[in-house]
């Protein structure tokens, strides 16, 4: 059994900042990509930013210079700290492990809303 507990989403104004957090446990071997997805209403899910085993990060052109992806390999967690937020980054936040190089892994998703 795997879990994927995400934690850190809520309420904002914009020009804020939030962490969220995504912790993986249970029967999860051979991590090599973590990251996180969002879902606006009535849009598709959209990367948002993904980070290596060995660091190497990647972020939506949306989201660079705002957000910063790290991770903590020996407590399988991955940060995804939030700062200058928008109205429009409102959306569920999704956390994805990849494990084995072919296993995806999906967290139950977190709401962050941007308002003033």
């Amino acid at each position: 059994q795997v879990q994927l507990v995400e934690s850190g989403g809520g309420l904002v104004q914009p020009g804020g900042s939030l962490r969220l957090s995504c912790a993986a446990s249970g029967r999860i071997f051979n991590i090599n990509v973590m990251g996180w997805y969002r879902q606006a209403p009535g849009k598709q899910r959209e990367l948002v930013a993904t980070i290596t085993r060995g660091g190497r990060t990647t972020y939506a052109d949306s989201v660079k210079d705002r957000f910063t992806l790290s991770r903590d390999n020996a407590k399988n967690t991955v940060y995804l700290q939030m700062n200058s937020l928008k109205p429009e980054d409102t959306a569920v936040y999704y956390c994805n492990v990849i494990a084995a190089i072919t296993t995806s892994y999906w967290g139950q998703g977190t709401q962050v809303t941007v308002s003033s």
